[in-house]
């Protein structure tokens, strides 16, 4: 009888504490709702919060650790093939991207070289064809170069080649969709050209002895040339066009027992580099005075010039003789 006293005793006393822990989780949650609600509101918790995540910091430090360890050991115990195959397409990467840069710096090279030619064409009178060099002559004894205008865009016999720099030469042959075009450098052809700061004349041909400079011929010991004078065409024999930039003057010798002086030059035209070229087709065309690269002096120009230049300009048939 005592002992079933006793059992619904302590069934009762369980019952009462678990009824007491429902209600205490009960009021827990409510209080936590309302915290949370007041927090979210009225930012109560904020240092609370910051306090707690500062003394949170060595738990993650601690907690993070299994993770770097594992990072730590996939480096050290990288297998050498693994190494390999990465510089490999390291390489691969690196040549892939200079061949970009490259071809960037092609462009932007072109572009700056396409933009010279064009604002030399705006200072030049006359109208103007722009061509391209496809290909030059095989013998290194004839200085020759093949564009891709022909007869069928007007190209004819003589006329003028520049490139954005000065004169490079005039067109010897002509076909149906290229043409030839005999370089100022070839050994036979000649051009008539004066000194652009005093009108002194010349006639300059391809030096036999190199393959890139001009000799002036038929210099007399008394004109007045020296070196770093600019040559521009003269328009004497109806060759080229005046005052079309030729070259610059490099080298002058003198010698008292010689007829005449022995001058060297430089052509101002990239020869040996261009790509993009023009034609002029107006047969009187000249250039403005912008293009001309030496200031010329005010005082005018003296009328008289060497008896043996002009007589040379007349006698000389000034066209090169077709190859």
């Amino acid at each position: 009888m005592q002992k079933n006293f006793e059992d619904k005793l302590i069934d009762k006393t369980l019952f009462i504490k678990g009824v007491a822990l429902e209600y205490r989780a009960l009021s827990f949650l409510l209080l936590s709702i309302c915290i949370m609600v007041a927090d979210s509101r009225f930012m109560y918790l904020q240092h609370v919060r910051f306090g707690l995540g500062y003394a949170a910091t060595p738990v993650y430090w601690f907690a993070d650790i299994p993770t770097r360890v594992s990072f730590w050991i996939d480096d050290v115990f990288v297998s050498r093939t693994d190494l390999l195959e990465e510089n490999n397409r390291l390489r691969e990467d690196l040549l892939i991207a200079q061949r970009e840069l490259q071809l960037l710096e092609s462009l932007a090279s072109e572009n700056s070289r396409l933009l010279d030619l064009r604002e030399a064409t705006q200072v030049i009178s006359g109208e103007v064809l722009p061509a391209e060099i496809i290909n030059v002559f095989p013998d290194s004894y004839s200085k020759r170069v093949l564009i891709n205008k022909g007869f069928a865009d007007g190209v004819f016999v003589g006329q003028a080649l520049l490139d954005s720099r000065g004169l490079m030469g005039q067109v010897d042959e002509v076909l149906p969709f290229t043409a030839w075009v005999l370089l100022i450098t070839d050994s036979n052809h000649v051009t008539p050209v004066e000194v652009n700061r005093n009108g002194e004349r010349a006639l300059a041909r391809g030096s036999r002895s190199t393959s890139t400079e001009l000799e002036l011929e038929f210099v007399t010991q008394t004109q007045d040339m020296k070196a770093g004078d600019m040559l521009v065409s003269s328009g004497m024999g109806q060759v080229y066009p005046k005052n079309y930039p030729v070259a610059r003057i490099t080298f002058i010798s003198k010698d008292p027992g010689q007829d005449f002086a022995r001058v060297i030059a430089e052509p101002l035209a990239q020869l040996a580099s261009t790509r993009h070229v023009m034609l002029v087709f107006a047969s009187d065309a000249t250039v403005v005075p912008e293009l001309e690269l030496d200031p010329v002096l005010e005082e005018s120009q003296g009328e008289e010039v060497s008896g043996s230049t002009e007589d040379q300009l007349s006698q000389l048939s000034l066209r090169p003789a077709s190859q």
